[in-house]
């Protein structure tokens, strides 16, 4: 299709504001953006839609042009709905760098003009994915009972032979055509994804997993359709919540024509994940009214009012309240210039759903807020039929020690080197009484994750009633200076004469002190566990009689 016709086309809102000789130009696909240099998703031909949240002040207009027009860009469309009136800088650089330029009404989406290259460009190539594309559209004005993501991968399945799925950014499968995939192999593609997107390689990626090749094409959501948010300036303000699209095929040697309808596709599901994001912003509210109420020591009856508001858009149809959980997340970036609120709140929506759940409706019962670099998630667990009091906790509820397992490969791709996620789960509580609580366990479960080594760590409540709980926040200097003076000469003694003595110090405080099962354990005579002892003894000038000897001992093994 050409320049021309979109311009002629009077539901698209564009509005010429130069390089009318340039309107026979073809347009092959369109590109929502507001990244100040956007050159590694641009292949050529793209009508290129932004916002202008790129622009701080004149200067930037002239780089932004020149990027777009050597990357072989059809054309450029601005909005009007920030600054107002298209800004006269981009107007000159447009004119200089031979780029034709359009003003978009402030009351028209950005999703519309997409819609409709895709349609347009689509039906232009033999029709092999106008079927795709009109019946997405049908989806998007008649709402969730069209079947979304599903409906198209089913259609490139029979249309074009290809079977594909949609995943998160940590994995889990969000839609698919055919048998779902493994759980190892969706980590697989998600790590390969992310771990492509953060060295900023060119998609569709490949990757070959358990002999059979993937293609990996990403699907961004920074368009202005409902629920959409700003478009993220920094590849790390959205690597950890876009999806993606992996397809069971070596694009490596598709023509460009095929690789055009793979992106085509992929801004379809872009504008279907844009209209869910805009309905999980109730579940949003509600967690945010919930935690400021929480935060600022509301009464519990008016806590217990917001719960029960919450409670039936949660877990429709459930007749008694549930226990809830409060789980703490934290993205921290190098050199803090990224917020991490937003993207910890987008992964905790994902993190909290079975990962062998598909489909997008599991995580409706998730519902978490952002304040700072903290997200906040309320999760509701049913409790179990009879069941009464705090202290039996329903069997769903959440475990730190196993709530990463599944994500852990794909999360530590997306942080790379620069990026850390630390998580803090509470245990459950039953009434509004016990929330603030369980935001404050939660909260200091999280510190001492945030004190372990490693990019992805969790810690959960049953840690915070243990002696471990401290010794994460001892200093490092402190920590090398106790452990030195209690246990480098049993290490050197060790290491002179193959004596055993640590082995045997940590047998004994194992043990209890108790000679007879210390002896046993390490097939020793009595009398030779007395002389080991009495060695130590001697080499550290304490005494393993003493109890506080002993808890000194006990904290230098374990600090070590």
């Amino acid at each position: 299709m050409r320049l021309r016709a979109l311009l002629e086309t009077e539901a698209l809102g564009l509005r010429l504001l130069g390089g009318e000789e340039e309107l026979d130009r073809t347009v092959r696909g369109v590109m929502t953006t507001d990244l100040r240099d956007p050159s590694r998703y641009l292949t050529g031909g793209e009508l290129v839609l932004t916002g202008l949240a790129w622009r701080r002040n004149s200067a930037d207009s002239e780089p932004f042009v020149r990027i777009l027009a050597s990357a072989g860009v059809a054309g450029l469309a601005a909005g009007e709905a920030e600054l107002g009136d298209v800004p006269d800088d981009l107007v000159s650089a447009c004119v200089r760098n031979r780029l034709p330029l359009f003003a978009v009404n402030e009351d028209v989406a950005f999703a519309t003009i997409t819609e409709h290259v895709v349609r347009q460009v689509s039906g232009e190539r033999a029709g092999d994915l106008a079927a795709v594309v009109d019946r997405h559209r049908r989806l998007m004005t008649s709402g969730p009972a069209g079947g979304g993501p599903d409906v198209v991968l089913d259609l490139l399945t029979t249309d074009l032979d290809l079977r594909a799925w949609v995943l998160s950014p940590a994995g889990r499968q969000i839609a698919g055509a055919g048998e779902p995939l493994a759980p190892g192999v969706c980590a697989a593609l998600a790590s390969e994804h992310l771990a492509a997107v953060r060295t900023g390689r060119r998609g569709p990626h490949r990757i070959s997993v358990q002999g059979i090749t993937y293609s990996l094409f990403p699907i961004r959501g920074h368009g202005r359709g409902p629920g959409a948010g700003p478009a993220a300036r920094d590849v790390r303000e959205s690597v950890l919540s876009d999806w993606l699209l992996a397809v069971e095929a070596d694009a490596g040697d598709w023509p460009a024509e095929r690789l055009d309808l793979l992106q085509g596709v992929t801004q379809l599901i872009a504008v279907e994940r844009e209209r869910r994001d805009a309905a999980r912003t109730v579940r949003r509210r509600l967690a945010q009214e919930v935690l400021e109420l929480v935060q600022t020591g509301a009464p519990p009856a008016e806590i217990a009012a917001r719960l029960r508001v919450a409670a039936p858009v949660l877990l429709p149809g459930l007749g008694a309240a549930p226990h809830w959980q409060v789980v703490v997340a934290r993205v921290d970036w190098d050199g803090g210039d990224i917020p991490g609120g937003p993207v910890a709140q987008s992964l905790l929506e994902e993190i909290l759903v079975d990962p062998s759940a598909s489909g997008p409706e599991p995580s409706d019962r998730i519902a978490v807020a952002h304040a700072g670099d903290e997200a906040i998630a309320l999760v509701p667990l049913p409790a179990p039929p009879g069941e009464a009091g705090e202290n039996k906790g329903p069997d769903a509820a959440l475990h730190a020690d196993v709530l990463l397992a599944t994500v852990r490969e794909p999360l530590a791709a997306g942080l790379a080197d620069d990026g850390r996620l630390t998580l803090g789960v509470s245990a459950a509580v039953h009434s509004a009484e016990g929330l603030r609580g369980a935001l404050e366990e939660a909260r200091h479960a999280r510190r001492v994750a945030a004190a372990r080594p490693g990019r992805v760590c969790a810690a959960g409540h049953h840690e915070l009633a243990s002696h471990v709980l401290l010794l994460p926040f001892v200093p490092d200097d402190v920590r090398r200076a106790f452990t030195a003076r209690l246990l480098d000469p049993l290490r050197d003694y060790d290491r002179r004469h193959r004596a055993e003595l640590i082995p045997t110090l940590e047998a004994f405080l194992d043990c209890d002190g108790s000679w007879t099962r210390c002896a046993t354990r390490l097939h020793l005579h009595v009398n030779t566990l007395r002389y080991r002892v009495g060695r130590i003894e001697q080499l550290t000038g304490r005494d393993l009689s003493r109890l506080e000897d002993k808890l000194d001992f006990f904290l230098a093994l374990r600090m070590s």
